[in-house]
């Protein structure tokens, strides 16, 4: 049996049996158990505390294994608002900086239900400003930062743009968009054919999409929140350039790429790029699977100012 269908069964029967809304503290546990980084003392780490009001917002910062000065990637992990932290994404981490060949922070935001919107976003703000205004900390200048998301990782980077377009504190250059939650229904009425080809029989059903947005939401006027649902913004011009990478079998396929879509139509300079045979979450796999590898030499071109290939 090839590893690619090793990988396909175990994400399918990982999707069929736990309730998230009633048991997402046990799910917490087993993928902070299952994501274990055994070998974290071999990489360059440090961790740091940024204030925000009356709680620490913890990050984590992961150097390249060479000596130098590198650009800065702000790191949001997904796991729909609810569920992972810096430990369950360190091998993530680990791997984004020796793949990219840039430094890496990331950011450790407070979850729902405990802390519904905009808890998330606000964290993941406040902790981008600290570091845009002290990027020369880690020897990157502002300009070359990057923010990075994978899925509701995702939703909170575009999120972060949008805020600071709107609140005009700073705006980084880049943002990297992989498998994002951009939209607000998740149902069979959802206008996005992925919903309903890839909703079902893989690890991110439809109908767990939904129950990560009630965990999420503060009471339904957050719905309609562009900081919420990132494609519903009114305004997508004045964003940074994007990269937005989709998954062929993810229910979140079509309205990542509507995302990208819109900020092209705005005039931005956006990329978008659906990987083949690949599901939502594959990020977080070996990096020695061809869909990982394909994944980051994307995201190295896209970061290099190169030509993407269609």
């Amino acid at each position: 049996m090839s590893v690619n269908k090793i990988v396909d069964m175990t994400l399918k029967a990982l999707s069929r049996r736990i309730d998230v809304k009633k048991h997402y503290k046990l799910y917490r546990r087993m993928l902070s158990a299952v994501h274990h980084h055994f070998l974290k003392r071999f990489y360059h780490t440090w961790d740091h505390q940024i204030i925000l009001g009356d709680h620490v917002i913890p990050v984590r910062i992961f150097s390249p294994s060479r000596t130098g000065d590198f650009p800065l990637l702000v790191f949001f992990h997904g796991g729909g608002w609810v569920l992972g932290n810096i430990d369950s994404y360190s091998k993530v981490c680990t791997n984004l900086a020796k793949g990219t060949n840039r430094i890496v922070v990331s950011v450790d935001y407070r979850l729902a239900p405990e802390h519904p919107f905009p808890a998330a976003l606000d964290d993941c703000y406040r902790a981008t400003l600290e570091i845009f205004f002290n990027a020369a900390l880690f020897g990157a200048k502002p300009e070359e930062i990057t923010l990075v998301g994978d899925s509701a990782g995702a939703n909170l980077a575009a999120a972060v743009s949008l805020m600071a377009r709107d609140r005009g504190e700073f705006l980084p250059s880049k943002q990297i968009l992989i498998y994002p939650a951009t939209y607000d229904d998740h149902s069979p009425k959802s206008p996005f054919p992925s919903i309903r080809e890839n909703g079902t029989g893989y690890i991110l059903t439809a109908q767990r999409l939904c129950d990560y947005m009630d965990l999420y939401k503060g009471d339904n006027k957050d719905l309609k929140s562009p900081y919420f649902a990132p494609l519903l913004a009114e305004d997508f011009t004045c964003q940074p350039a994007t990269l937005v990478i989709t998954a062929q079998y993810d229910p979140l396929r079509d309205e990542g790429e509507a995302y990208g879509q819109k900020l092209k139509e705005a005039g931005n300079d956006a990329h978008i790029y659906r990987l083949p045979d690949a599901q939502h979450g594959f990020f977080t796999l070996s990096p020695r699977l061809p869909q990982v590898q394909k994944c980051y030499q994307i995201i190295n071109q896209f970061l290099n100012d190169e030509v993407i290939a269609p």
